[in-house]
This record gives C-alpha cells, sequence and structure tokens, in this order.
C-alpha cells in the first residue's frame, strides 16, 4: 500500500496551512525540544542591532539560524565552526529554521578565531587596560572564590592557601566552570559576590587545566564585561600556563593556574618572616641613623651655643673693659694724682663761685689744705 493510500479515505487529517505549522512545531517540541548542532557559519549579519541571522552549513545541507542580539556572547563571522544549542521549528513563512539560545566556537581555529575578534573589541574600549587594574590587597583577610568545588584546580588552591596561611575567611560559590550554562553561572556568582554587605577583598575565579574548547566560558563577552565591572579587585587563574582567555586579560591580576592565583593572594609564612624581618631591620636602621642625625645636631647645637657663650663673654669683658677705662679717665683721685687740687666750699661741696674773704678746702692727692681768698680777679 503507497502513503497516498495508507489512510482510508475521510480519515487523513486535514489542516490549514496555520494548524500545520503549528502542528508541526508540537511535534518538534515533543520529539527534540532542544538540539545541539555542529556547522560552518554563512551569510553572518546582524539587522538593527538586534537580531541575528545566519547559516549554518556542512558539505551536503543547510540550515537558516536566528537568535536576539544579546544571546550572542562570541564574535562570530562567516567560515567559522560553531555548536549551536537550539529550538528547530517552522516559521510563519513555512521555513524551516533553528533559534538559537547559545553559540560557541568549535576547533581551535574557530576558536582562535572568535578569541582575536573579541579581543580586538574590548582592546578598543580599553577594557584591557593597565590604567583601570586595581592593585590587588596585601595578605587579604577574606577571599571569595568562584570554582566547581568538584574541581581539582579548587582542591589545590584550597590546599595551597590553608599551607600557607591559615586562619582566611574564604567563602565559596560553586559554579560550571565549562559548557553553555557556565558563564550565566559565573556572572550570578559575581554579582552575588559584589551585592554582599560585607564583600570579600578580592575574588578569586579559578579552574584547572583542560582543553582550549573547555575554556570557552571564559571568552564569553557579557562575562569579560563582568568581570571588568567588578567593586571588588579580582584575579583569574584558569587552565595552564600557556593558557590565556580573555577572562585573564581583563581581571586586575591574572595567574597562570589555580596553584599561582593562592600563591599571588597569600606569601609563604617563611616568606612572611623574610618580609618582617626586612620591615623589623629597616625600623630599626631607621631609628638608629634618626637618633644619630639628632644626636649630631644636639652635638652641633651645644658646641655653637658655648661658642656664642664664649663670644658673648669676650664682648661684654671687652665692654666692661672700655667703661672701666672711661669711668678711671674721669676719676677725681685720677685727676689729683695728675697734680690737680680740688677746691671745696665751707659746705663740703665743690667751690664753683667764690670771693674774697671766703673760706676753702684745698684737696690734693694726700692732703686737705684750709685756706682763705684774699682776692678774686677775673681772668
Amino acid at each position: 500500500m503507497s502513503p497516498e493510500t495508507s489512510y482510508p479515505v475521510g480519515e487523513v487529517p486535514v489542516f490549514s496551512v496555520a494548524q500545520a505549522v503549528a502542528t508541526f512545531n508540537q511535534i518538534l517540541d515533543t520529539a527534540v525540544p532542544l538540539v545541539e548542532v555542529i556547522g560552518e557559519v554563512a551569510n553572518f549579519k546582524v539587522n538593527q542591532g538586534k537580531w541575528v541571522f545566519f547559516d549554518l552549513k556542512d558539505q551536503e545541507c543547510l540550515l537558516s539560524c536566528f537568535m536576539p542580539v544579546y544571546q550572542l556572547r562570541i564574535a562570530v563571522e562567516d567560515g567559522m565552526q560553531v555548536q549551536v544549542l537550539a529550538r528547530p521549528n517552522v516559521t510563519k513563512w513555512g521555513k524551516f529554521s533553528l533559534t538559537v539560545q547559545s553559540i560557541r566556537p568549535v576547533g581551535k581555529g574557530s576558536i582562535k578565531k572568535s578569541f582575536e575578534l573579541l579581543r580586538r573589541k574590548l582592546a578598543g574600549e580599553g577594557l584591557f587596560d593597565d590604567e583601570r587594574k586595581r592593585t590587588l590587597p596585601y595578605l587579604p583577610q577574606h577571599i571569595g572564590v568562584i570554582s566547581s568545588v568538584d574541581a581539582a584546580g579548587y582542591r589545590d588552591f584550597i590546599k595551597i592557601i590553608t599551607a600557607r596561611l591559615g586562619g582566611l575567611r574564604i567563602d565559596v560559590i560553586s559554579t560550571l566552570v565549562q559548557g553553555a550554562e557556565a558563564p550565566d553561572q559565573i556572572i550570578a556568582a559575581i554579582r552575588q559576590f559584589n551585592q554582599l554587605a560585607d564583600p570579600p577583598e578580592v575574588l578569586a575565579i579559578i579552574r584547572g587545566g583542560g582543553s582550549r574548547d573547555d575554556l570557552v566560558a571564559f571568552d564569553d563577552e557579557r562575562l569579560v564585561r563582568t568581570i571588568a565591572a567588578s567593586r571588588i579587585p579580582t584575579i583569574v587563574g584558569v587552565g595552564h600556563e600557556i593558557d590565556t582567555t580573555l577572562a585573564d586579560l581583563v581581571a586586575d591580576r591574572r595567574a597562570s593556574t589555580p596553584s599561582n592565583a593562592a600563591e599571588v593572594l597569600v606569601p609563604a609564612r617563611q616568606e612572611l618572616m623574610t618580609q618582617l624581618e626586612g620591615q623589623l631591620s629597616y625600623m630599626t636602621q631607621a631609628v638608629t641613623h634618626q637618633l644619630a642625625t639628632r644626636r649630631a645636631t644636639l652635638t652641633g647645637a651645644a658646641e655653637r651655643l658655648g661658642e656664642l657663650i664664649s663670644y658673648r663673654l669676650q664682648v661684654e669683658q671687652s665692654r666692661l673693659g672700655s667703661l672701666k677705662q672711661a669711668l678711671q679717665a674721669y676719676d677725681p683721685q685720677a685727676v689729683l694724682r695728675r697734680g690737680y687740687a680740688m677746691l671745696w666750699d665751707s659746705s663740703h661741696h665743690p667751690a664753683k663761685q667764690f670771693k674774697a674773704g671766703d673760706k676753702l678746702l684745698v684737696e690734693t692727692t694726700d692732703k686737705l689744705i684750709k685756706t682763705e681768698v684774699q682776692d678774686v680777679q677775673a681772668k
């Protein structure tokens, strides 16, 4: 029996066009509500800054794809191999298409191409500039960690932190660290830490090694922008030393591995002791230098004070000597010793005016002579 005659007359379903499209979509939703498809991008374009249209193709077939632009979180161009998570459907115009929910590059070439395209875009906005990056707090007492608690990288991080210095507060939000859902979970964790009333001093976003495909989540544009917007300083340690993601480039500090992130955040006890000893030695030398400087200053001041006192004494002694000589020059006894005599009246006052008959006392250097004025003549 041919397909055309497999239904009895009157039992073949009859649909309107709209009913047919709705039925086909119901069948698709039941059979394959979500599908992941790998293919090469062709005819990629963004319409009105809101909608993204492109085709996925291989050597045999081609599928039309559509997605809102806000869900496009990697850089895409024609020729790239990508994997999309999408819902298949038939449009009102009768076209079969995929409504894409997420997209990621596949293969080294496409991953590298997407990475470079987005890196150039974000670098042009200044997101990777050193000037916008902050210095991590020294020896933080409160650390926030975003990672998968089941991953080896997380265990290595905690092991090194604990071995180096105990007693630190470490808060952890466990997230996926690879796959399509990882970026949104990490973004939510960053925002949650930033909204705390008592936020950590630093955020460590860590993931152990893996293939470059496994690290694609850390090239997500929204994740990179969220790290850049974090009020809390960030350190990112993802993959191996040779791996570099866009999250590494935007973080305030990049660590080569989760273990290296722990080493950057918390110095070893011996390193701390060495630093403390160095600081103590520096402080001792500084205090000793200050004391020596002050002692030298006081010694110099004392010497200058002694010299000043000696000089002032000499000046005063010289002045007193001059005054003494002046006093000696005007001493009446000195005048008498030079052969002069002084005249005193009867009241023992120096005789300034006198007349004939006045009684006078004549004083010489060694005698007092009483005499009477016989005559006074003008000279």
